[in-house]
């Protein structure tokens, strides 16, 4: 009995196209899929570490060393000193990295929507609900 594609082949499919509609979407911003997904980690969790800011953005720590140095030079982010650890820098959203954001907002959520374009309300729910529990099970 054919059971079609793994459930691994298609959750990689997926995660493909949105990063190429993504890329496509923030290029004229500027920036890669892979920045913005830093951008709004830090737009939910301001004053990160560059490792916890690489694990949150599913990127390497070199990757992430990289990254947050084209961010700062664009003036989208800022690193400041932890008060409470001297030797850890916090990465912090500028108002830039905020404005930038909120200009690609609406065309994020238009991506969304056509995600969600041939699912019910129900659905959504239940496909948000499952890929929630199985990353779960993987972590």
């Amino acid at each position: 009995m054919a059971t079609g594609p793994s459930l691994l082949y298609l959750v990689k499919q997926l995660e493909l196209a949105v990063r190429a509609n993504l890329d496509d979407l923030v290029r004229p911003a500027g920036v890669t899929a892979l920045q913005y997904t830093a951008l709004t980690v830090l737009e939910r969790h301001d004053g990160l570490s560059a490792a916890q800011l690489a694990r949150d953005s599913f990127v390497t720590a070199q990757s992430m060393a990289d990254m947050v140095r084209a961010l700062e030079t664009r003036g989208l982010i800022r690193r400041e000193r932890n008060s409470g650890n001297r030797r850890e820098l916090l990465i912090r959203l500028t108002a830039d990295g905020r404005a930038l954001l909120a200009a690609v907002a609406a065309d994020v959520r238009a991506l969304e929507d056509r995600l969600r374009a041939k699912l019910t309300d129900e659905q959504a729910a239940a496909f948000r609900q499952s890929l929630i529990t199985a990353w779960q099970s993987l972590t």
